[in-house]
């Protein structure tokens, strides 16, 4: 799918131009890559890495643009179970033109945010851009908390692996995220150092400087809840242990309490037990009525005497 767009008056605008500023390319077919490689002569290895999720962030030089590659957050979806992934995107800033490069169907930019008062030109899009990714990972890494903390409800009240499975996603989830921001930490260090070689103005490298502070808050928000993930996963797992446990205990006082009640009760609803009212000539009714006082009798003393013990 291809898309492109204009900047004109400092905002971004849709255009129907096939030789636009910016041309956006979600997860090109044939015909698309052909054009990328042989009219815009990008490197075809490089255009893979744009498409390939396990790709680390870097910038290379062509002689005729500058190849970036950083991490974003993937768009989560309900069959995906609680495992946020991370997916890559190329930008190839030429000296005319942006290209934008991703494998799935994001929304690259936000109209009322990164696209508005646009006065730096590509290089400063290109930025936005990464920018907007930082906060991708800041927001999700939030909801992940969140999602975390109801976890936490769940398993204090449950003894099922559901709940827990969900935590060791989430878990690994933390962990594709803090590799993908670091990844794109270094890919800002490397913007900076080749600035000049990109075309970058002072004023751009006003933007990268703020674009490594905010990138390194994520980086340690994120690990921070990483590391509290981590130290209380087998807390969370001895809580669903204890109460499988405090169940196996219950289920166990009350297979002892009504242990001795089955076999009385078993021998009671033998014909001896009528032979011996019949002997005393206690009527039927009244003898089973001692009967039953009797077993409730037995199982109270029982129970009371598993209390002393404390099995309570």
């Amino acid at each position: 799918m291809r898309a492109n767009y204009e900047i004109t008056e400092g905002r971004l605008m849709p255009t129907e131009n096939a030789n636009s500023q910016i041309q956006v390319f979600i997860n090109p077919n044939e015909t698309e890559r052909m054009y990328l490689v042989g009219e815009l002569n990008l490197d075809e290895h490089t255009l893979s890495s744009a498409l390939d999720p396990d790709e680390l962030s870097r910038v290379e030089f062509e002689p005729t643009h500058a190849a970036i590659i950083f991490k974003r957050p993937k768009h989560y979806s309900e069959e995906d179970n609680f495992l946020f992934r991370v997916s890559s995107m190329g930008l190839y800033l030429f000296k005319d033109r942006l290209i934008a490069v991703a494998s799935d169907d994001i929304t690259i930019f936000d109209r009322g945010k990164d696209t508005s008062s646009i006065t730096g030109g590509l290089p400063e899009l290109l930025i936005r851009l990464i920018a907007r990714a930082i906060l991708q990972f800041l927001g999700h890494t939030r909801a992940i908390s969140v999602i975390v903390d109801e976890l936490e409800k769940k398993l204090a009240t449950t003894m099922s692996n559901k709940h827990l499975l969900h935590l060791f996603k989430l878990s690994q989830s933390m962990t594709y995220y803090l590799s993908a921001i670091s990844s794109n930490g270094v890919l800002i260090d490397k913007l900076r150092s080749y600035s000049a070689k990109i075309g970058f103005t002072a004023e751009h490298n006003e933007l990268l400087e703020d674009l490594n502070v905010d990138n390194t808050q994520c980086y340690k928000q994120a690990e921070i809840y990483s590391i509290i993930m981590s130290s209380m996963m087998d807390a969370r797992a001895s809580v669903v242990n204890n109460n499988l446990n405090m169940l196996m205990k219950q289920l166990t006082v009350l297979s002892v309490v009504f242990m001795p009640l089955n076999i009385i009760a078993g021998m009671g609803g033998m014909s001896e037990y009528t032979e011996m009212t019949n002997y005393f000539g206690l009527p039927m009714t009244l003898s089973y009525m001692f009967f039953t006082v009797g077993l409730v009798g037995i199982g109270y003393a029982t129970y009371w005497l598993l209390k002393r013990t404390g099995l309570d």
